[in-house]
């Protein structure tokens, strides 16, 4: 989701509720302790540079039972970031603590907010030589002749 969409979301949303990917839900008494933007410039093992900007949203529980963050507040954060930072239209990452900091991506079911996980993943399968999907194969259909394999007894290639 990008910035604008959270924005237009938080026009017509009743509450800020965000649901993890397992049902549950961050405390209702959650704080947006950052909003801001990542700029993250990298080399991927292909060798080719490449940059990501995304706007990061940092959610915080803490002991604060009473604190309810409503839609109106929150647009107001992300409004005086866009000023203040200058932050542009970009999609939204999410930092959430579970056991460990955890990333997320965002989505909206027309009432709460979705904290979807997110997947590593190599940017250049195509210089790894990762196939797309794994091969299935029947072992019994595999051949260990010497004339599909190139082995011979002793040779010591396997």
């Amino acid at each position: 989701m990008k910035l604008s969409e959270i924005k237009e979301y938080l026009k017509s949303a009743e509450a800020v509720n965000f649901k993890l990917s397992d049902g549950s839900y961050v405390p209702e008494h959650f704080h947006v302790t950052e909003v801001g933007e990542v700029n993250k410039k990298f080399i991927d093992c292909g060798g080719t540079v490449r940059e990501e900007t995304v706007v990061n949203f940092q959610l915080w529980d803490a002991n604060d039972f009473e604190h309810r963050l409503k839609p109106a507040k929150l647009l107001n954060i992300i409004e005086l970031s866009e000023r203040v930072l200058n932050i542009a239209d970009n999609e939204i990452e999410v930092e959430y603590q579970g056991d460990t900091i955890g990333k997320y991506s965002l989505g909206y079911d027309g009432k709460d907010f979705l904290l979807m996980a997110m997947q590593t993943a190599c940017l250049a399968s195509d210089s790894c030589g990762i196939p797309k999907e794994k091969l299935k194969v029947t072992l019994g259909s595999l051949s260990t002749t010497e004339e599909t394999t190139g082995c011979t007894p002793g040779g010591g290639c396997c």
